[in-house]
């Protein structure tokens, strides 16, 4: 008979974990899951086993369903049950209801993730990127009380210092600066190009963000998260420095609309620069096919 475990078993749960971790940063690099795993582990250590636990119900529900297992070994079943296995221990009281939710959540956004990406392999088609965290997120964020205002920080050349480093970690939620410090070791170790768009990102960030005198926003590293996800998704496509400057400022132009509609904006800015940026980019490239004139004709012999 043949060996059908073989096929639907994912023999390296550790790998396929830690890439989980590190595709928060769209990097797929074990070691860079393992220093994103420190990272809430000794500055949020309370929000560790939500983030553990969302990303094994992601990875459970693709190998029970029998997905491709080169995507559940890059841990794009993982990541969004992390992020949203993060996001449940920070906003929610600890309850018998807890575990379940989250492991319900990341399996859910294991199979939206899978129907994406099932729908989206051709070179045409919008990735993913959070959007099922995003979807999910504020389904469930609808049902709870919202969050409070940022703690006000004063404006010191540290604390600066600090907001830079902590514009990595709220990616993860986490605001203290030696999370952002092992998240940037862990993409330097990935990859240093996008280790320095992702500090890059971070800078224009958290400039925009204080001319908007947007201080306790600014200091606590929340105008700078989407602009680091936007320079390492853009970045790593396109080879022109001016496209990944370009969609950072479209992250931060359209971070107050989501504010004005009454929902967090969570990674949802970062989501539709890209998108705008590949969008706009593809029609572009259509645009000048179909105007580029017509070969000329010659008197080809007839095949037969």
């Amino acid at each position: 008979m043949p060996n059908h475990f073989s096929n639907t078993h994912c023999p390296d749960w550790a790998t396929a974990l830690l890439n989980g971790f590190s595709q928060i940063f769209l990097q797929r690099h074990p070691l860079c899951g393992l220093l994103c795993m420190l990272a809430i582990l000794f500055t949020a250590p309370s929000l560790f086993g939500g983030a553990l636990l969302g990303g094994v119900a992601g990875l459970l529900t693709a190998q029970r369903r029998g997905y491709a297992k080169a995507d559940r070994q890059a841990g794009l079943f993982s990541y969004n049950g992390i992020l949203l296995g993060l996001l449940l221990s920070l906003t929610l009281p600890w309850s018998a209801l807890l575990p379940p939710l989250i492991i319900a959540s990341g399996g859910l956004s294991a199979m939206l993730t899978h129907q994406w990406l099932k729908r989206t392999r051709g070179h045409r088609c919008l990735p993913a990127y959070t959007a099922p965290f995003v979807g999910l997120a504020w389904l469930l964020m609808s049902f709870t009380s919202p969050q409070s205002p940022p703690i006000s920080i004063e404006m010191t050349i540290p604390n600066l210092l600090a907001a830079h480093l902590s514009g990595l970690g709220q990616v993860m939620f986490l605001g203290h600066p030696v999370a952002g410090a092992l998240i940037a070791t862990g993409l330097l170790l990935a990859n240093r190009r996008a280790a320095g768009w992702a500090l890059f990102g971070s800078v224009v960030g958290l400039v925009f963000t204080l001319s908007q005198h947007e201080n306790a926003a600014a200091l606590s590293g929340l105008g700078g998260y989407n602009c680091v996800l936007v320079a390492l998704a853009i970045s790593r496509q396109h080879r022109q420095p001016w496209l990944p400057l370009l969609g950072i400022l479209l992250a931060v132009m359209l971070t107050p609309g989501f504010t004005v509609l009454g929902l967090p904006p969570l990674t949802a800015p970062f989501i539709l620069a890209c998108w705008l940026i590949q969008a706009t980019g593809r029609a572009w490239h259509q645009a000048s096919l179909d105007s580029a004139p017509c070969a000329p004709r010659g008197n080809h012999p007839r095949l037969r």
